[in-house]
């Protein structure tokens, strides 16, 4: 073909074509600005079904917003560079109950799904209270109690709330770009990954049941492994029995007045992947965040009881915290039942995915904001502390 060549819609909008998104880069720039909005043409998903016939009010202009400034020590910036530095692909704000902003990139839509990764314990753990409250799951029993497969593992004397602590004293490695360790072999068994020829257990809970316990004893420091939030996604559906989707849909994502229908990625044999696979709308998002900021109850409905929020938001252990590593980024942070506590004045609590998932909720000021972004590293510290200042910066000016 002579000439230039016609872009294809797909081509205009993001720059590469469809056909170069594959299993194999999905989580990779540029590539991952699309596939995260789109994980379930990559990934199997089950349906986490809304209430039929809700529909979203019109888009918030952030106006102002914008045009705030905030400093990081460093130097100061607006909102707006903030939001462009830490690739934000949509921003709501809630004020008060109040939506007061929306902030979407190009070609997000107020209908467009993101993929939460590690925000998604977060929601496993509000579901876990829901089960709790139902008084369908101790927190002090071993987890084989619910899940005997895993009786050989290293959860076999582990109890559910150290699960929900992540305080499981556990032999795996978070190394997220070690194509052949131990967290590549678990994305592989969540279809997360290509398979690899004799690498690769048949199934999520295989791999689970292969985890061995580390040096230590459970309960004590604080130590983040993704596994144990696969695990309390098992305890809640054998604790319930109802498939997680279902559940999850039925005592959270309908009462919560959820617009969309939101999905969770599955593995082979249909477990949902609690550790990382949730997908719903920003909006959908934050409305979890006001449950939390307004102690359980939604639209003069108890969803979630007070005491388990309480407990997420306020009685984290420092100690825990300050002997693992989140310290170097969070100096004065907690973490209990899977959400952060900031540790500053506001009391406020947060969930956090990689490549920059965030739900931030600041009690004193009434602020809820969700935040999808495709931040090109997994992790990254500086970003992290800049999400929180622009937080910060947004609970003070707003």
């Amino acid at each position: 073909m002579t000439g230039h060549a016609k872009l294809s819609a797909f081509e205009a909008a993001y720059g590469f074509a469809r056909s170069d998104v594959r299993l194999s880069n999905w989580r990779q720039a540029p590539w991952n600005v699309w596939a995260f909005r789109h994980v379930s043409e990559l990934i199997p998903t089950a349906r986490i079904a809304a209430t039929p016939g809700l529909t979203e009010d019109a888009v918030v202009a952030p106006g102002d917003l914008l045009g705030l400034t905030l400093a990081t020590g460093e130097e100061t910036m607006t909102i707006a560079d903030a939001l462009r530095r830490t690739s934000t692909d949509a921003m709501v704000v809630m004020k008060s109950g109040r939506v007061i902003a929306d902030y979407h990139a190009a070609n997000f839509t107020l209908q467009s799904r993101h993929i939460l990764f590690s925000s998604s314990k977060s929601v496993t753990a509000v579901v876990a209270g829901i089960a709790y409250d139902d008084g369908l799951i101790d927190l002090d029993a071993p987890v084989p109690h619910y899940v005997p497969e895993l009786k050989s593992s290293a959860y076999a004397d582990a109890r559910i709330r150290d699960v929900l602590d992540m305080r499981v004293s556990l032999d795996f490695s978070e190394t997220y770009q070690d194509p052949r360790g131990d967290f590549a072999r678990y994305r592989r068994a969540g279809l997360l990954e290509p398979a690899v020829p004799g690498d690769t257990p048949d199934s999520l809970i295989a791999f689970l049941a292969s985890l061995q316990k580390g040096a230590g004893d459970h309960g004590g420091p604080f130590h983040y492994c993704s596994p144990n939030s696969d695990v309390l996604g098992l305890v809640i559906e054998r604790a319930t029995g109802r498939r997680f989707s279902g559940f999850v849909s039925e005592r959270l994502w309908q009462p919560i007045g959820a617009r969309q229908d939101a999905c969770i990625t599955v593995d082979a044999t249909g477990l949902a992947r609690t550790g990382g696979g949730f997908c719903m709308t920003p909006r959908d998002f934050a409305r979890i965040g006001e449950l939390m900021r307004l102690g359980g109850t939604l639209h003069g409905r108890r969803i979630l009881s007070h005491h388990w929020v309480e407990d997420t938001i306020a009685h984290g252990s420092a100690e825990a915290w300050r002997a693992g590593p989140g310290v170097a980024w969070l100096p004065e942070g907690r973490y209990s039942n899977k959400w952060y506590q900031a540790g500053n004045a506001s009391g406020a609590f947060f969930t956090l995915g990689i490549h920059g998932q965030m739900l931030y909720v600041d009690p004193v000021a009434e602020l809820t904001i969700a935040k999808f972004s495709s931040q090109p590293e997994p992790v990254n510290n500086d970003l992290k502390r800049l999400n929180l200042a622009l937080f910060d910066a947004v609970a003070k000016q707003a």
